[in-house]
């Protein structure tokens, strides 16, 4: 397993992954310790990551490779579906995957998304539109809901 980390502007990402894919990018709460050079399997991951944030890319295009249940699974590859800039409440996920009933559940695979901003949980908002837990920080989900909806409305002008 390789390891790469990237600033952001709203703390540092660890990339980590091998030739199956990228297996977790998650925010650090502090700056790591040492910043080793980029792994040339993780340099396209930092590139787009690096794209994301300068508001220059809306999808990522990346071979993934995260852990986790069936269940999981299948709520990251529906939150990956959610456009950018546009948010989509726990309940309607839960229809979409065809269970209305399965908030709580939803929402717990939602919070063990180990692909930060690349599966993007952040755009998964309460029924009333408001921010609800986050495990990068509600802080966090609100600069990159912002972030995102400024650079949408960049392109439509």
């Amino acid at each position: 397993m390789e390891t790469a980390y990237l600033q952001t502007p709203i703390g540092w990402a660890r990339i980590e992954g091998d030739e199956e894919g990228i297996r977790s990018v998650i925010v650090l709460d502090e700056a790591p310790r040492q910043i080793p050079i980029i792994p040339e399997i993780l340099e396209d991951a930092v590139y787009q990551l690096r794209e994301y944030f300068k508001g220059k890319r809306h999808r990522f295009d990346l071979k993934l490779n995260p852990e986790g249940t069936p269940f999981q699974q299948k709520v990251w590859e529906q939150l990956s579906e959610i456009p950018f800039g546009k948010t989509l409440s726990y309940l309607d996920l839960s229809r979409q995957l065809g269970d209305p009933n399965a908030i709580r559940a939803v929402a717990a695979a939602n919070a063990k998304n180990p692909l930060w901003v690349i599966i993007p949980c952040h755009r998964v908002v309460g029924s009333d539109g408001s921010l609800t837990g986050y495990a990068g920080g509600l802080h966090r989900k609100k600069w990159l809901l912002d972030h995102e909806q400024g650079s949408y409305q960049q392109l439509l002008f």
